[in-house]
């Protein structure tokens, strides 16, 4: 096969794999849009279901929660995460290599026994059901993926740098501050955005967590759906959708996660 062959099968297996991926958010959206409540074609346009999702105080009070929690866990995961990777880095301990491997398995292990885990656990020390109860459940999910971003950020990093700095005069505050945090900041916030994103989309642990009328916004939408779906669900998942790809967006357009160029 020609080079153009190859090219032309490789433009239209991404165009599938991309039209897999997205197909359904878009259908999700425009549906948003339908005035049908049970998805009638012909499509009608409409906003009525934005308008029903502006009064409906339920999915507003559990979606400001899930925000308040996911920045909660994203400054607690991201400062207790962004400080482990420091430590590891700048110093040698008996058991530092079996800490990092045991980085891996919370993110490997099914939500599913995380959650129950979780749960066995915080009634046995007598935390219970509730926010503080979900918020340190996020924070044990997320720090794992800081870790490992801004240890992939560190890595690339020359220690000479610190120990020039040390030479100068710096105190051990001050290296960290003008020297290792500047050069680290790309992945500190890729590693803020990936807490946030485990946090505000967490369905199993949340579940499992939440006390009965103070549920986060997944938990929210499967309730929802399992008593009936309405297209306010598509809204508030489309508005989702729109604020996260801007954010992801904006992110990749002024970052600079793969050096200068």
């Amino acid at each position: 096969m020609s080079a153009l062959a190859y090219r032309t099968l490789g433009l239209i297996w991404l165009g599938a794999v991309l039209f897999f991926l997205y197909a359904p958010i878009l259908v999700m959206a425009a549906m948003s849009f339908n005035a049908s409540e049970f998805y009638q074609l012909p499509f009608r346009f409409s906003t009525e279901w934005y308008a029903r999702l502006a009064d409906n105080q339920e999915i507003l009070d559990a979606a400001a929660r899930s925000v308040l929690i996911a920045l909660c866990v994203t400054a607690i995961a991201t400062t207790l995460g962004s400080m482990a990777s420091i430590a590891m880095f700048r110093h040698e301990f008996r058991g530092k290599r079996l800490l990092q491997v045991l980085l891996f398995p919370p993110i490997a292990i099914p939500w599913l026994i995380t959650g129950t885990a979780m749960l066995i656990f915080f009634f046995g020390v007598g935390l219970g059901r509730g926010t503080p109860a979900v918020i340190i459940g996020h924070v044990a999910l997320a720090i794992p993926y800081v870790i490992v971003v801004v240890t992939a950020r560190l890595a690339t990093f020359d220690p000479t740098l610190e120990e020039a700095a040390r030479a100068l005069g710096a105190d051990a505050w001050t290296v960290t501050r003008r020297v290792t945090l500047p050069w680290i900041a790309p992945g500190i916030v890729a590693g803020a955005l990936f807490a946030f994103a485990v946090s505000f989309d967490q369905f199993v642990v949340s579940y499992f967590l939440s006390e009965p009328g103070d549920s986060t916004l997944p938990v929210l939408i499967y309730t929802a759906i399992r008593k009936g779906f309405t297209p306010e669900i598509n809204a508030i998942s489309t508005i989702i959708i729109t604020l996260s790809m801007t954010v992801m967006l904006i992110a990749a357009r002024y970052s600079k996660f793969g050096g200068d160029r």
